[in-house]
């Protein structure tokens, strides 16, 4: 990802909040036998992890048996994309020129080894993810509810962790305009118009505030 001075981001606490926040990844491995191999598949931030490089982030995810056999995971290193807030942002809306189209975005890119996880350790990181998503809910469904079930499932599937050997996090928000400018994007992100992206407008205001 190239990756310009004015949109990198080394804030341990942002790249922590874009992960837990926006979990719908995509795993890439550069296999032996198949070449490029992609997935998708939500993960969780690790609550605790052991201190190590770019803030000690850790990944907890799981895969369907096959597809993690496929990838060939723990074998080699992978690449896991997560991506944030992001949406087009028109020529019109700067109400001066010269601009063109372009495309405002987060985004998080680990690198590392995944450690396969044991049954139990698998099973503990199902669980997590569900809790993960329904804790949103007045009354979350629990796994526990269909304990029996879910851990006949969990046999067909690999869990995993992905502690990051090295970490790419960018921002371009529009950093390189004016902040009348910015907040003539940000009104039209949050406008009644076919490319509204109000996620989007809140972290380019966000961003502004930092110092």
């Amino acid at each position: 990802m190239l990756q310009q001075e004015i949109f990198r981001v080394d804030d341990p606490v942002w790249i922590r909040d874009l992960a837990h926040a926006h979990p719908w990844a995509t795993l890439v491995s550069n296999t032996d036998h198949g070449g490029l191999v992609v997935s998708h598949l939500p993960v969780l931030v690790e609550r605790t992890a052991p201190d190590g490089p770019d803030g000690a982030l850790a990944l907890l995810g799981h895969l369907a048996r096959a597809d993690a056999l496929e990838h060939e995971l723990g074998s080699h290193d992978v690449a896991l994309v997560l991506q944030g807030p992001h949406g087009y942002i028109s020529p019109t809306w700067y109400e001066e020129t010269p601009h063109v189209p372009t495309w405002n975005f987060t985004v998080l890119h680990v690198h590392g080894r995944p450690e396969i996880l044991a049954p139990d350790a698998t099973y503990d990181v199902l669980s997590a993810t569900v809790d993960h998503f329904e804790d949103r809910f007045p009354e979350p469904w629990r796994l526990a509810r269909v304990e029996d079930h879910a851990r006949h499932l969990a046999p067909a599937v690999t869990g995993f962790r992905l502690p990051a050997a090295r970490l790419t996090a960018k921002a371009k928000l529009s950093q390189d305009e004016s902040l009348e400018v910015v907040l003539r994007l940000t009104k039209a992100l949050e406008a009644d118009q076919p490319y509204a992206q109000p996620q989007l407008s809140r972290a380019m205001r966000d961003i502004r505030r930092k110092p």
